[in-house]
């Protein structure tokens, strides 16, 4: 029987995960059946919308050892990337300005992450004796059916908000999280932070489309990221006004949390704004022929929503940007040669900038309220 001292190993793993660029790397074991029921009683009220890929696989989402037979342990791990020097609050309150969520500013995190904890597992098993090398270790990054923010919450990474994201009492939320499956019998941390949201309900309020019907309850079919990414249909049109000039993603739940001021900047270049994304004004974007998309956004996050998408959310973006004649040659050119789901969302945004001296509606209630 191997003496192997997994109590050391757990500890090299947190520094070479430090070293590999991680600012927090926590042990936890599988065991999720209080979120498996939350997640059941989630999709039952269909607040997935069209993300019908969460209800898919059957347990492995909740049972990582099904996922990847032989789990016995996730390694979680948190990636800080808020950018330091954008001014996105000035870009939020400029209704000509194409607001971009932060997390999407730089390169792509999927592959950054994924090859960290790849290198992560090389590590692992170089430190193994030959008679303990009898599993695998596997890396996900937001790429498969794993339950990522319960299992950082039990890694002791944080606890999970109101606003349904992982805060950290030293960090925010500001963070993108990771997980490595292995086979070891690793010691697990007992570290878990407790909620400390208390009675701050800020992150409810100031979401511009109500879209959390209770505390710790995100329907996504009203949330903005939602409807500016993975929504691959129209817009509602209830939701289109309070979008603003949020063009991919929104950040107001996190960005009004008051733990994120202990957030700090990324050390990550890549996580860096490319192309001036920070602060792009909405008819050049809007002008972007797909080459120009394409080009741009290669190795970025904004790829997800695909062009037809972006035309479509900017033209709700110029929509309800102040009456400009060069808005509306800009659309109805576009129009021409827009497709049946864009188009759509440019007549909106024709009679949006033909309405003299409107006030744009900021906020929405729910109507079950």
């Amino acid at each position: 029987m191997s003496s192997f001292d997994y109590q050391t190993l757990a500890a090299d793993i947190k520094q070479w995960g430090r070293e590999l660029g991680f600012q927090q790397v926590g042990i936890t074991d599988t065991d999720l059946h209080q979120d498996e029921q939350r997640l059941h009683n989630w999709l039952e009220q269909d607040y997935q919308g069209s993300m019908d890929w969460l209800a898919a696989h059957g347990h492995k989402r909740s049972r990582p050892d099904e996922l990847l037979p032989g789990t016995a342990r996730v390694i979680s791990v948190r990636m800080d990337y808020l950018p330091g020097d954008t001014d996105q609050v000035r870009v939020l309150k400029d209704p000509t300005r194409a607001y971009v969520s932060r997390y999407a500013l730089g390169r792509d995190y999927h592959k950054l992450i994924r090859k960290r904890l790849a290198k992560l597992a090389e590590r692992i098993e170089a430190a193994l004796p030959e008679d303990l090398k009898q599993g695998q270790h596997r890396p996900f990054v937001d790429s498969a059916p794993v339950m990522e923010k319960p299992l950082a919450a039990k890694a002791g990474l944080g606890w999970t908000g109101k606003h349904t994201l992982i805060l950290n009492s030293e960090a925010g939320s500001w963070f993108f999280l990771g997980e490595l499956f292995t086979y070891l019998p690793l010691p697990v941390d007992q570290s878990e932070q407790p909620d400390r949201c208390g009675d701050c309900s800020a992150c409810l309020q100031v979401c511009p489309t109500d879209a959390f019907p209770e505390p710790y309850t995100l329907d996504a079919r009203r949330c903005i990221s939602y409807l500016t990414i993975e929504n691959k249909g129209p817009i509602p049109e209830e939701f289109r006004e309070p979008m603003g000039n949020r063009v991919f993603g929104c950040d107001d739940c996190q960005s009004i949390c008051p733990w994120n001021k202990y957030a700090r900047p990324t050390q990550e270049v890549d996580f860096l704004p490319r192309h001036g994304m920070d602060d792009r004004d909405l008819l050049s974007l809007f002008l972007w022929t797909e080459e120009e998309f394409l080009r741009n956004t290669e190795g970025s996050a904004i790829r997800r929503t695909g062009y037809e998408g972006w035309q479509r959310n900017l033209a709700v973006g110029l929509g309800n940007a102040p009456t400009d004649p060069e808005i509306i040659l800009a659309l109805k050119q576009k129009r021409e040669q827009a497709s049946p789901l864009v188009r759509e969302h440019i007549d909106w945004a024709l009679a949006q900038q033909a309405r003299p001296n409107r006030r744009r509606k900021r906020k929405i209630r729910r109507k079950d309220r």
